[in-house]
C-alpha cells in the first residue's frame, strides 16, 4: 500500500538507514537492542538523527548499542497522533539545538510537542498516553450519565466529547489554572456545585490521582 503512495519499501534495515537521514525507531523495547546493533554500522553522525518511540529504553542504553555518540531523541506521542492532536514529549543527547527544533517541528504537525528532561519520560508515558484511555473513560461515564437523564448514546458521547474537547481548549489557548474556568459555571447553589460536590464525595479526584500513581508504579516496575 505505501508503496503505491510513492514511498521506498523493503526489508533490509541496513539499506534503510543508508538511504535515510531521519531514523525513526517503532519497534517493540524488547526488539530495539536488535535492531540497532543491526543498523549501527550504516549509522553515521554526521547524516543521521536517530528518534525512539520506544516506550522504557534510555538514551543511554540506544548510545550503548550503537557505540556511538549519535544526535538521539526519544518521543513519547500519544494515539491522538492519528487524528493530528498528540501530546508529544521529547528527550535528546548530543543534539543541536538546530536538531532538537527540526525533530520538534516534525511532531508539531502531528499536535503538541514539548521537550522535557529524560528521567520524566515514564511520567509523560502515564500522564499522556495512558492519559488518552483516563479521558476517554470520563467520556463514556459522562456519556453513561447523559443516558440516564434523558439523551440517546450517540447524542450524550457527542455532547460529553465535545465539552471535554472545549474545556481542553479554553485551558491550552487562554492559559488559564481550571479552578478559573470552573468558577465561572458554579452559581451559589447552583446544579454545577452540587454535582461537583456529590463527584468529590465519592472520591472522583481522589480516585483520578490514585490511578495516574498506579499507572506510574507500574511502569516503573517495567524499565
Amino acid at each position: 500500500m505505501l508503496e503505491k503512495e510513492g514511498y521506498r519499501v523493503h526489508d533490509d534495515n541496513q539499506r534503510a538507514v543508508k538511504d535515510s537521514d531521519l531514523v525513526i525507531l517503532a519497534v517493540k523495547p524488547k526488539q530495539l537492542k536488535e535492531v540497532l546493533t543491526g543498523i549501527r554500522g550504516s549509522l553515521n553522525a554526521k547524516k543521521h538523527i536517530v528518534i525512539s518511540v520506544v516506550t522504557g529504553i534510555r538514551l543511554s542504553e540506544m548510545e550503548e548499542w550503537t557505540g556511538k555518540k549519535l544526535p538521539m531523541f526519544r518521543a513519547m506521542p500519544n494515539t491522538a497522533i492519528a487524528v493530528r492532536q498528540s501530546m508529544t514529549c521529547l528527550a535528546s543527547a548530543n543534539a543541536t539545538q538546530s536538531q532538537a527544533k527540526e525533530v520538534q517541528d516534525i511532531f508539531a504537525e502531528l499536535g503538541l510537542a514539548i521537550f522535557i528532561e529524560e528521567t520524566l519520560m515514564e511520567a509523560a508515558t502515564v500522564l499522556g498516553a495512558c492519559g488518552i484511555a483516563f479521558s476517554l473513560r470520563f467520556i463514556r461515564a459522562a456519556s453513561q450519565g447523559g443516558i440516564e437523564i434523558g439523551f440517546d448514546a450517540n447524542t450524550a458521547q457527542l455532547i460529553a466529547a465535545q465539552t471535554v474537547k472545549g474545556a481542553a481548549n479554553l485551558l491550552l489557548q487562554q492559559g488559564y489554572h481550571p479552578e478559573e474556568e470552573i468558577d465561572k459555571v458554579t452559581t451559589p447553589q447552583g446544579c454545577t456545585i452540587a454535582g461537583l460536590n456529590e463527584m468529590e464525595h465519592q472520591g472522583f479526584s481522589s480516585a483520578l490521582i490514585k490511578g495516574v500513581l498506579s499507572s506510574y508504579r507500574k511502569i516503573e516496575k517495567i524499565v
